[in-house]
């Protein structure tokens, strides 16, 4: 197989959810710099879309909670390019909040934007991937919070986990002519996440992780490159870990600052 091309997403089109800024806007530029076609969507039309090597991605304004909507993105984005070939559902997130008293509200929210929308978007991209000779590939980006919760983050913890399951269960069922991945992400440097960091700008976070560094958008980015390309042709079902080796275990960070 000549793979000399593979990175080349010239022709393609590529739909990132919540693509406006941080980790959905560098993936967005990401696409945009390896020859795609990009559309982006958040609730809220940014100043400037996301843009590389002179080229600017699509706009379009929807609340993927709700399922026409979800449909109508993915028609828009398929009419205005012709197809659509990667999906990436990077939208979600959650403040924290106490599972105690937290509203039946607030935990149907969080739940509607981490993993519903996801499912719908999926399903409406799956019907237009589907018809294409070439098919289509789906990634959902997840967070350590599947695997290890923390305080504050039951109902998002919930959703994330959710959001693998339904990788692989979408896995299963829509192969082989579309993919679905998943991507685990840890904490990731960017605007949102920047209260997180600490008042060190994240060196104790930092500490923490076996690598030595928060992760950058682009590390992300380049991930959601590889798994919609001929490179991971074979990669279905897939969870990803992209979190630097995720948290050394606190016994260990405890013994090493006792040596």
């Amino acid at each position: 197989m000549d793979l000399s091309h593979a990175m080349d997403f010239t022709g393609r089109a590529v739909l990132v959810t919540g693509g406006t800024r941080g980790l959905g806007a560098a993936t967005a530029r990401a696409f945009l710099a390896a020859g795609a076609d990009v559309m982006v969507c958040g609730r809220g039309r940014p100043a400037a879309p996301p843009s590389a090597g002179g080229r600017s991605a699509a706009f379009r304004a929807a609340d993927l909670r709700d399922p026409a909507a979800a449909a109508e993105l993915v028609a828009a984005t398929a009419e205005r390019f012709g197809r659509l070939d990667v999906l990436v559902n990077n939208a979600g997130g959650s403040p924290d909040a106490d599972a105690a008293t937290v509203s039946p509200r607030f935990v149907e929210k969080v739940v509607a934007l981490n993993l519903l929308a996801p499912f719908f978007t999926a399903q409406a991209a799956h019907g237009v991937m589907r018809e294409q000779s070439d098919g289509g590939s789906v990634i959902n980006i997840g967070s350590v919070s599947a695997h290890s919760p923390q305080p504050g983050t039951a109902a998002y913890s919930a959703a994330k986990a959710g959001l693998l399951g339904l990788t692989r269960a979408l896995a299963l069922e829509w192969a082989p002519r579309v993919r679905v991945n998943h991507i685990t992400v840890g904490l990731v440097r960017t605007e949102k996440a920047a209260a997180l960091y600490g008042d060190d700008d994240g060196a104790a976070v930092a500490g923490i992780v076996p690598l030595g560094r928060l992760a950058e958008p682009d590390d992300v980015a380049r991930t959601c490159l590889w798994l919609a390309s001929d490179l991971s042709s074979y990669v279905n079902g897939a969870d990803l870990a992209v979190h630097g080796g995720g948290e050394i275990p606190a016994r260990h960070v405890v013994r090493r600052n006792s040596l």
